[in-house]
């Protein structure tokens, strides 16, 4: 339709989420091994989630996360296969993608964050899994949908 003006069909992104330079320069940290772990807490890990999402979808978020992370636990001595978690790190990414998609917009991370406070409960996905799926073996080496309730916008 189109066509005849010059116009292709392509698709046509809305920017609702921004990044400021100190989440630019948070995600370069934690992806160079120069962020303390110490420091990496629940809401640090919303705000790398918040980075990812930004630059791309939840899919090549959950990659990005799961490297990051992965490298972060190595170049701290810890060994992966103990402290990684799959099913939490992918559930968290639909879970912080599922508030990115109902809020208006945002200039930061922290930004997103004082709108969804909700989000620094990190007990909210035990009303998804039971800790028995949770924190089973399974869960901890591959993505497991919840049991209890889906993760809005995402699940059967």
């Amino acid at each position: 339709m189109f066509e005849a003006l010059g116009i292709q069909d392509k698709p046509t992104y809305i920017v609702k989420h921004l990044l400021s330079r100190k989440d630019q320069e948070f995600k370069l940290q934690v992806e160079a091994c120069e962020f303390p772990v110490s420091e990496f807490d629940h809401r640090a890990h919303i705000r790398l989630a918040y980075v990812y999402l930004v630059e791309g979808g939840a899919e090549l978020a959950v990659q990005r996360m799961r490297k990051a992370l992965t490298a972060l636990l190595k170049h701290a001595g810890v060994d992966p296969s103990q402290k990684y978690h799959e099913t939490l790190t992918e559930a968290w990414i639909l879970a912080v993608h599922h508030f990115m998609k109902n809020t208006d917009n945002s200039e930061s991370a922290d930004g997103f964050i004082e709108k969804n406070t909700v989000m620094l409960d990190s007990k909210i996905m035990m009303t998804h899994y039971s800790a028995e799926v949770l924190f089973s073996e399974q869960a901890r080496q591959s993505f497991v949908e919840p049991n209890l309730d889906p993760i809005p916008g995402h699940g059967k």
